[in-house]
């Protein structure tokens, strides 16, 4: 069966678990190497990962090429602008065209039944690189940063602030497989996709919404945001108005346990949902976070090519 990953629940908690895993194992086994040079192992060479991009990129773009090469293999990247699907092409003809010439295909763009699309039309692994609905590498490198930086996933305490967004939505689903708990603060007309909510707490997850952003933050082990203003978003103004009672500031982040980590998953807007104070501060790891997308993405690539899981 081909393994597609669209979202968190594709995997499950158990391969989740097993990727976290894999992705430590490796990292550490990488250590002194040049950034390019292939795993010892490389269990994927030979193999050619097609990466379509039709929203702008920096870390998905960076990772995704690292990680195919870190796995012996290679890739090549389309965007709307210089392949066909810029000139109408329809995904599902994409999609079989490129599951012909190419063993994965890994796709970011706007709207989810893009990706949903392509899944029931390629006969290779398609993997979400970023979608309006979710965004789950992302959280794959999230749980891992901080698996890394000591904190036990089941019963943790995950705090949000600003826009219930995909991001968002992806943290919530990770929340259902791993029994952790998230408070969200979000302003009123922000909330996230209640679907997301009503199936974590269905699998155990304690999932608070609350207008009070430090009511969110009291004693969470992990505190996170995101930009306000995503690609393409209009009415900036009036949102940015609204977010700013939920800008993140060293006085909320004393709220949390002490040595809570705070996450971003970048771009940053210094300023707006963050401080620089608190983003270059002794508890941010969002390096860790960015590089940790090459490691936690070289794991989703193998679960999807079923070599892990």
């Amino acid at each position: 069966m081909t393994r597609h990953f669209l979202n968190l629940s594709d995997a499950g908690g158990d391969a989740l678990a097993a990727m976290i895993s894999d992705a430590i194992d490796r990292k550490a086994a990488r250590k002194g190497l040049p950034k390019g040079k292939a795993d010892a192992d490389a269990p994927l060479a030979g193999h050619t990962l097609a990466m379509i991009f039709e929203k702008n990129s920096t870390r998905t773009r960076v990772s995704f090429d690292m990680a195919i090469r870190q796995l012996g293999g290679t890739s090549l990247i389309l965007d709307g602008a210089t392949s066909q699907l810029g000139r109408g092409e329809t995904i599902a003809d994409t999609a079989r065209v490129l599951s012909r010439m190419c063993d994965m295909i890994m796709i970011r763009t706007d709207d989810h039944g893009k990706i949903e699309e392509m899944a029931r039309h390629a006969t290779v692994p398609v993997i979400n690189g970023l979608t309006d609905l979710s965004h789950p590498c992302q959280i794959a490198a999230d749980l891992l940063t901080v698996v890394e930086h000591g904190l036990a996933l089941p019963g943790s305490q995950w705090a949000w602030l600003g826009d219930g967004n995909n991001v968002l939505h992806s943290i919530i689903e990770a929340a259902g497989l791993f029994k952790f708990d998230v408070r969200i603060a979000v302003p009123e007309g922000y909330e996230p996709d209640h679907a997301f909510i009503k199936e974590a707490q269905a699998l155990g997850a304690g999932i608070t919404l609350t207008r009070d952003p430090v009511a969110a933050v009291a004693g969470a082990d992990a505190v996170v945001t995101d930009t306000w203003i995503s690609m393409g978003q209009a009415h900036a103004d009036e949102k940015l108005k609204a977010m700013m009672p939920y800008q993140v500031t060293p006085e909320l982040m004393a709220k949390a346990k002490p040595g809570a980590k705070f996450l971003h998953c970048l771009p940053a807007h210094r300023g707006e949902e963050v401080v620089p104070e608190v983003i270059d501060g002794p508890q941010s790891v969002i390096w860790d976070e960015a590089e940790n997308r090459i490691h936690a993405q070289k794991s989703v690539l193998l679960w999807a090519a079923h070599r892990l899981g």
